[in-house]
């Protein structure tokens, strides 16, 4: 039985939520017409984390940068990098807007959830493409206010790129994206901590960027590499960014059916205990 056929049969309307129209379900015309605020939603998010990255990787790594010439250990300095990069994260989550899309901002973890039969096949193409559109966007509004400083080779558009070469990044991306999912899945899906998972992810993304990044870059995430390397011209091994992520997740969410069954997977959002509508297959019902 497939992931998708088994949680499907746990499906009911969630209580206090507000269910959207399952249009996504028929054709994409009836998705964009429905869902279309999720979309943007997704496309804004994903948007503002490279905003957010470009600014601090700026601060924190141009040459010229007075936090740069105070801080000459790259540890250190991944330090307030990681603090910026997860609390930004759990800012996107817990915000009214990333309440209501679910705050994936990452393709994995929407192509994860569609798997796992939680998201509709044109709310997953959607999705993903809204992520791609706003990764590209949030670089280029960053890069129209730092200018030239964004571009330094010492900055390069917030690029992620192999530390270690790209088997060791390919490695390292399938192990960090793995563990977040796994994660995520555990935590979302138990009532009484699911107000918990964005904590937790914002946890996990500070601390990969201070301990992972040296090898991979610390992406997990296909667009958010794709807004930088286009920017910086930096197409080196983005078959790991693509792929790595991907498997990881995808590993982690058969892992946690094999081990509780998919019914105890209620619904793609990360964070679903609020008054937002949810256009998910949602099961939460099940879980009150």
């Amino acid at each position: 039985m497939s992931l998708e056929v088994a949680t499907r049969k746990a499906d009911r309307p969630s209580l206090g939520v507000r269910i959207a129209p399952r249009g996504s379900d028929r054709g994409p015309r009836a998705a964009v017409l429905q869902h279309w605020p999720e979309y943007l939603i997704e496309a804004i998010g994903l948007g503002l984390f490279m905003i957010s990255a470009c600014l601090f990787g700026t601060l924190l790594e141009h040459p010229n940068s007075p936090v740069r010439q105070a801080i000459t250990d790259p540890m250190l300095r991944r330090i307030p990098m990681g603090f910026a990069m997860g609390l930004t994260a759990m800012a996107l989550i817990y915000s009214p807007w990333g309440q209501r899309s679910g705050a994936h901002f990452n393709p994995s973890v929407t192509l994860t959830f569609w798997r796992l039969g939680k998201v509709a096949p044109w709310d997953a193409v959607f999705y993903v493409a809204a992520q791609f559109v706003g990764a590209l966007a949030g670089v280029s509004i960053a890069a129209a206010i730092l200018e030239s400083r964004l571009a330094h080779p010492s900055v390069s558009y917030a690029a992620t790129l192999p530390g270690r070469g790209a088997g060791i990044a390919f490695v390292a991306e399938f192990a960090i994206s793995l563990l977040l999912m796994t994660v995520v899945l555990t935590v979302s899906n138990r009532p009484r901590f699911n107000r918990f998972t964005g904590l937790c992810a914002g946890a996990l993304v500070a601390s990969y960027i201070v301990f992972e990044a040296p090898l991979s870059g610390m992406s997990m995430n296909a667009a958010r590499t794709v807004g930088s390397a286009v920017y910086a011209q930096a197409g080196m091994a983005l078959w790991v960014y693509f792929t790595a992520p991907l498997l990881g997740m995808l590993s982690a969410a058969q892992l946690y059916v094999t081990t509780y069954g998919a019914r105890r997977i209620f619904c793609a959002k990360l964070h679903h205990d609020n008054a937002q509508r949810c256009i998910f297959r949602c099961g939460y019902a099940d879980a009150r």
